[in-house]
């Protein structure tokens, strides 16, 4: 089973960012702690755990996780490992700002075992950073690169985000220029969207910001394939690169429909066909689990035709692809000749044409 904790703690909101988060002065790293550790315990009596052994991977995303202390993060990590072990070279990820890794830091991140971290990069176009609401500086990032490596955090992943307002003259070939001089193993890309109840929203309705066109998020997501996968990195899902085999495990896991646990506000779990979910804000999950009560929020068990859906659509979002039996024989052939996918005897993968298309295609395959 693979494991996330959401950790929902901010010093600011992003311009964009529309997740479950908790803007703090002061991070009540302790109480996390405890609280966290208080939901895993009465999921260990559940009998929906009843096969959970070990752990394939561990995640703490957020929110930004690189603002807890270090001891209450190496005191959660423990405990886990204390009552269900990790398994052989078991990947355990901490999300990062670069603005929050620190020699000291990152060797207390190493010592409590992680051993890959996710760094919100974002940019490196200081107006761009500071429209985003970002808290760190260009400089701050390939100074955060090379204390995680001399800490020992061999496996480093970058966060970049494109298709912004092309007034804010960010230069989106640059970036992916001084990402690649990182020599970073792996790339998460993610194209800006216009989310409900964001800064960014309420920017775009008083007309002060301007979304990019789909035009430009075409181009910046083909140029990206095309840089990235010339310089030797597998465009292996998505929004999302690797080399050398540092494809990301963890995500790979929600995408093969694996069986994960989730801890913390908002956090989703999935056991087989059965989905449930926590309360989202921070304070509700919080006083649910000091008072002894349910966190999960909601939950439902999927049908047939639910499987076959989520089977589709995540299998199309990976170059692994879908069995051709999930598709019409005809749309495959109309896919193919668009260059939208690729079909083999066994598979049919999209192309980053297609994937540009990704929603559109799986909706007309089940429409």
């Amino acid at each position: 089973m693979h494991l996330y904790l959401h950790v929902p703690f901010c010093a600011r909101r992003c311009s964009y960012c529309d997740f479950a988060i908790a803007v703090r002065r002061e991070t009540p790293s302790a109480t996390y702690a405890d609280q966290v550790l208080a939901e895993w315990r009465r999921w260990l009596d559940s009998p929906r755990l009843d096969a959970l052994t070990s752990l394939a991977t561990v995640y703490f995303g957020g929110g930004t996780p690189s603002r807890l202390d270090p001891a209450a993060l190496a005191r959660i990590l423990g405990a886990i490992t204390d009552d269900r072990r990790l398994a052989a070279g078991a990947e355990v990820t901490l999300e990062a700002n670069p603005d929050d890794v620190t020699e000291a830091g990152a060797s207390a991140w190493r010592a409590a075992g992680i051993n890959r971290v996710s760094l919100g990069a974002q940019s490196f176009h200081p107006p761009a950073l500071a429209w985003m609401h970002r808290t760190h500086t260009v400089e701050q990032v390939p100074r955060a690169v090379a204390t995680l490596r001399a800490a020992g955090i061999a496996n480093v992943s970058l966060d970049l985000i494109y298709g912004l307002p092309p007034g804010l003259g960010r230069h989106w070939a640059r970036d992916l220029d001084q990402a690649l001089a990182l020599a970073p193993d792996h790339l998460s890309l993610y194209g800006l969207t216009v989310e409900a109840h964001t800064p960014l929203a309420h920017w775009v309705t008083r007309g002060i910001a301007d979304p990019a066109p789909d035009e430009r998020h075409a181009e910046e997501f083909l140029y990206a394939h095309a840089r990235l996968t010339g310089a030797g990195f597998r465009h292996y899902e998505v929004s999302n690169y690797a080399i050398g085999g540092r494809e990301a495990v963890h995500n790979c896991a929600y995408w093969q429909r694996a069986s994960y646990l989730g801890l913390g506000p908002s956090a989703h779990s999935a056991i087989g066909d059965r989905r449930w979910w926590n309360l989202r804000e921070w304070e509700a999950w919080s006083r649910a689990v000091a008072d002894g009560r349910p966190t999960v929020a909601g939950e439902e068990e999927l049908d047939a035709s639910a499987v076959e859906l989520e089977t589709l659509y995540l299998g199309l979002r990976s170059d692994r692809g879908v069995e051709p039996q999930l598709l019409d024989a005809e749309e495959c052939r109309q896919w193919a000749s668009a260059g939208w996918a690729e079909r083999t005897d066994d598979r049919v993968r999209l192309t980053p044409e297609g994937w540009l298309r990704l929603d559109a295609l799986v909706a007309a395959a089940r429409g």
